[in-house]
């Protein structure tokens, strides 16, 4: 199992909005991220969701996969994973507003999905 300081931040990319003046809302789906539950050690698997409205810049898609991908073997809890996961990315591209959110697959017979928001807090 590898440590949260081994996800690779660094690989997000993001490129110019040329429409700063004209809002629009981009949502991004997978169900591709994957992670190790540190208490159990048993993989956790799941979709994520972030939708944002852009002010500046836009998130690159092929870094935010390869984003994802590094937390592969990584041991963090699930409410630990959304909320650095949003960290990382309003970190990246500084949208005017961010929400992200993890559904994990049932384990053990729990279905786990966590919200986040940026900024504030949600419902």
């Amino acid at each position: 199992m590898r440590d949260p300081e081994e996800v690779r931040s660094d690989l997000l990319d993001t490129f110019p909005y040329e429409y700063p003046g004209s809002p629009a809302t981009v949502e991004i789906s997978t169900e591709e991220f994957t992670a190790v539950c540190p208490w159990s050690g048993l993989p956790d698997f799941g979709g994520v969701t972030v939708r944002y409205l852009p002010r500046e810049r836009v998130l690159e898609l092929r870094s935010f996969k390869y984003y994802l991908l590094s937390y592969r073997n990584v041991g963090i809890y699930q409410e630990h994973a959304a909320n650095r996961i949003l960290a990382d990315l309003v970190r990246a591209c500084a949208p005017g507003w961010m929400e992200l959110e993890l559904d994990y697959r049932v384990r053990g017979g729990v279905h786990t999905v966590v919200r986040v928001r940026w900024p504030g807090a949600g419902p």
